[in-house]
């Protein structure tokens, strides 16, 4: 994972600064999902991998209707999912977050919808921010085949839609276990606030939810 130069303490904080402004601007209000079903009514489980998985989780953190968030590695195998191994970029791995949700909340599209305007920028193949290597790319990994058709219905909108500037390049990989990360990984921004990259790269993410989706965020 990334680690950013040490600063000093002004210089630092008006870089932190001038920076979490310019990624705010980056973030696309994408539109809601067309085709949004009704869930089972019982505690759903989805994956999203967006490039670091501390931002990932710790945005989901932050939505009404999710139960629990847990950093961890999918799309390779049981063998390689370790941090160090991961970090190599051979492994097949992304570094993912598996969320657990009430359905009666916030549905699977509801869930999409927020990846796409605030997690993850879907237009930069195995890169985000300041992090690049295929661990690091944007994918879904769907955990049924109603998902999988949520997930499809929903690229094929945002696609036909023009919302971004960019193709879209997030892949959707089924089939595919999700292994928890390391404890050290789990709830990395609330219990690191102050940490350089958190405060770059991943505190406007949740400014950029509780700004564009207010009343599906929770504090």
């Amino acid at each position: 994972m990334y680690r950013p130069l040490l600063l000093t303490a002004v210089g630092g904080s008006l870089l932190f600064a001038a920076l979490s402004a310019a990624a705010g601007e980056s973030f696309v209000k994408a539109p809601a999902a067309q085709f949004s079903p009704a869930g089972s009514g019982h505690r759903e489980t989805a994956i999203f991998a967006g490039g670091c998985f501390w931002g990932v989780e710790g945005v989901f953190d932050h939505v009404k209707g999710v139960v629990r968030a847990t950093s961890g590695y999918a799309g390779g195998g049981k063998a390689t999912a370790d941090y160090e191994t991961v970090s190599t970029g051979t492994t097949g791995h992304a570094e993912s977050v598996e969320v657990v949700f009430d359905p009666a909340q916030v549905r699977y599209a509801d869930l999409l919808r927020i990846y796409f305007s605030v997690v993850a920028d879907p237009t930069t193949l195995n890169r985000q921010g300041p992090d690049s290597g295929t661990q690091y790319r944007s994918a879904l990994f769907p955990r049924s085949p109603a998902q999988e058709k949520i997930a499809r219905a929903y690229l094929g909108q945002l696609r036909a839609a023009h919302v971004f500037a960019r193709p879209i390049v997030t892949a959707i990989e089924m089939g595919k276990a999700f292994y928890p990360a390391e404890g050290y990984h789990q709830n990395f921004m609330a219990r690191h606030p102050a940490y350089p990259y958190i405060v770059v790269n991943d505190r406007p993410k949740v400014e950029a939810l509780k700004r564009l989706f207010p009343s599906d965020y929770r504090g």
